[in-house]
């Protein structure tokens, strides 16, 4: 069986495997004062052309969504996200754990847009009800879409205008910078947002997300927070060296763009068969509609998620690339697809 499940499924590249077996030896600072950690918040702050902004490494996605956005807000402030929003709908409720109300928007295609924000505060009027201060919003989006520089701009505005936070969820946003579609910069979300991260754990590190604070009002005391919900890791530089590795010579996007090319090809033979998906991703998650026949002779030897029901004969799968896919088994996937179809047409 060869998963096509998540992204996040292999262990880590092999530079850095080699980084934390050389520095393994090594005594250094804890809690993220190591010369690791530094050296990596240092290439990211160079990527973005922003020196000014706080870098914090977390473990993993939930616990940097946790920590970031209840240090952020008020108790009687709430959040406004997308229906599909991965706070709302993976995370067993850890933003309302902590006392914050997630204010749910219907979204089609998994972005947030600025009239739908408006529509939010019109509908908030007064201390009877949480009011809305942080925009919650993901690139890539949980179903594969991301969002165009016109279309954040859009939201920043609206977040400008109405004094509210805009943060980004960005679990796999080298898979987003580095689809085909794409117009947007790290340096370009630095100027629009006021905080978000850049996802390790899905991109090649065995674990850890960088956190990027560009709002200095959300900077100060942060690291209490994140000690005070234990996030604040002894051997930080488990976490500095791997993105110290990842932003060393471009890999990040190399391994992006790798996931990103083997998305492409199923899904180009999955489209050449005539079959359509339910939502346009152009990142490394896809969601083809398919017969419930050739779903269950693709799962004798492959592992994927069936995301939804479509009628009695047609569900929808995802199928997801990470890193280290082989194209060797996406041609393998294509062949069985393409052998699948031609058997039943023969019927």
């Amino acid at each position: 069986m060869y998963s096509f499940k998540n992204d996040y499924g292999e262990g880590a590249h092999p530079k850095i495997l080699d980084s934390l077996l050389r520095c393994n030896l090594e005594q250094t600072e804890g809690y993220g004062g190591d010369p690791y950690c530094r050296q990596a918040g240092e290439r990211i702050k160079q990527l973005m052309n922003r020196s000014d902004v706080d870098i914090h490494f977390f473990s993993g996605g939930t616990q940097t969504n946790l920590v970031a956005l209840s240090a952020f807000l008020r108790p009687h402030e709430a959040v406004v996200a997308p229906n599909t929003g991965h706070i709302l709908v993976h995370e067993t409720g850890a933003i309302e754990a902590t006392g914050h109300k997630i204010i749910a928007v219907e979204v089609n295609d998994g972005k947030l847009t600025a009239p739908q924000i408006e529509a939010v505060l019109t509908a908030h009027t007064d201390e009877h009800m949480v009011k809305p201060k942080l925009v919650f919003i993901s690139n890539p989006t949980e179903i594969g879409s991301i969002y165009s520089k016109a279309e954040l701009e859009e939201i920043s505005r609206c977040c400008k205008n109405n004094n509210l936070y805009l943060y980004i969820d960005g679990a796999r946003l080298g898979s987003a910078l580095c689809s085909s579609e794409n117009d947007m910069t790290m340096s370009d979300m630095a100027q629009l947002v006021d905080a978000f991260y850049i996802g390790g754990t899905k991109n090649g590190a065995l674990l850890g997300e960088a956190l990027v604070i560009c709002r200095n009002e959300l900077k100060q005391d942060f690291r209490y927070s994140m000690k005070q919900k234990g996030a604040l890791l002894a051997k930080g530089r488990l976490l500095g060296i791997q993105f110290a590795e990842l932003f060393q010579d471009g890999l990040y996007f190399e391994l992006a763009k790798h996931a990103n090319t083997m998305a492409a090809l199923l899904k180009d033979a999955i489209s050449n068969n005539g079959y359509q998906f339910l939502t346009h991703s152009p990142t490394n998650q896809i969601f083809p509609i398919l017969p419930n026949w050739l779903v269950k002779i693709l799962e004798e030897k492959y592992e994927f998620y069936i995301w939804s029901k479509i009628d009695d004969e047609h569900s929808v799968i995802r199928l997801v690339t990470s890193w280290a896919t082989k194209e060797e088994m996406v041609d393998a996937f294509i062949e069985d697809l393409n052998m699948a179809i031609a058997a039943h047409q023969n019927l």
